[in-house]
């Protein structure tokens, strides 16, 4: 029996040593009592080989497709490509950089759980690296997601409160309201993209990611207007290519227009 459950369709899931090691890395996380530096990941050269393979693949990708803004995060914020970073680094740097810690998880957890977090300057991060077989897109967060798609943003101050204020709505909301804050946090900081002089950019950090979702999502997808009422009613699926997308006219717009919101459905 395997301590991390994984679907049937996982590209890991009949690799029993991929399991094994999605299991030893989850115990870091299940043992973690959150003071003093978070333990090392013991990784394998072939899971480095991953993460240097996508995040070689990523770089010119961002610079294709990325805001601007999101550019000069990613570049303030930098990122070994040769090797993963331990969630102690970069930890470490998010504190100077925004106030905020990381702190490791042994995999999925509810939405409620993970936002909540969010109010106290806490970031839930996974530690395990995706499937090699399927480098390009990952159906679950991984550290990939996590440090190259959401680090260098929470660094920003900026997006850091906003983080703060999706945490501090998570705690007051009813189960309604969590299900519309979840919605909003997906399509902005998860899967949100900006227009720039006329062409559209990616944000969020699922698109950051991953090679296969930010192309597709700037170039192929379903481009809807930014409503975040409409938003807040419009359904997800995580394990899945994104559909549809809501553009926003600019980052700053996107964060202003979120945090309004915000503010309105929790009171």
């Amino acid at each position: 029996m395997f301590i991390v459950e994984l679907d049937p369709d996982h590209p890991g899931f009949h690799d029993r040593s991929y399991r094994a090691r999605r299991d030893q890395i989850a115990q870091i996380a299940e043992t973690y009592a959150g003071d003093g530096p978070i333990p090392e990941a013991p990784y394998t050269a072939a899971e480095h080989a991953v993460w240097r393979t996508v995040k070689t693949a990523l770089t010119p990708l961002h610079r294709r497709f990325a805001a601007r803004e999101v550019q000069a995060m990613l570049e303030r914020f930098p990122l070994s490509t040769s090797h993963i970073p331990q969630l102690a680094t970069v930890s470490s740097r998010l504190r100077t950089a925004s106030g905020f810690r990381l702190r490791p998880v042994a995999g999925l957890i509810t939405a409620r759980d993970f936002l909540a977090a969010l109010a106290a300057d806490t970031f839930l991060s996974t530690q395990y690296i995706r499937h090699a077989s399927r480098p390009w897109y990952t159906p679950e967060p991984d550290v990939i997601h996590e440090l190259v798609g959401h680090a260098a943003t929470l660094a920003d101050p900026r997006v850091a409160e906003l983080n703060r204020q999706f945490g501090r709505a998570a705690l007051r909301a009813d189960e309604a309201t969590m299900t519309a804050i979840e919605r909003v946090y997906w399509f902005t900081l998860e899967f949100g993209l900006v227009r720039e002089d006329g062409e559209v950019r990616a944000l969020g950090a699922g698109l950051l990611s991953s090679v296969e979702e930010i192309e597709r999502g700037v170039l192929h997808t379903e481009h809807r207007a930014f409503d975040l009422d409409a938003i807040a009613a419009t359904d997800y699926s995580p394990a899945d290519l994104q559909p549809r997308l809501f553009v926003a006219d600019g980052v700053e717009d996107m964060l202003q227009m979120t945090s309004t919101w915000l503010e309105r459905v929790a009171g």
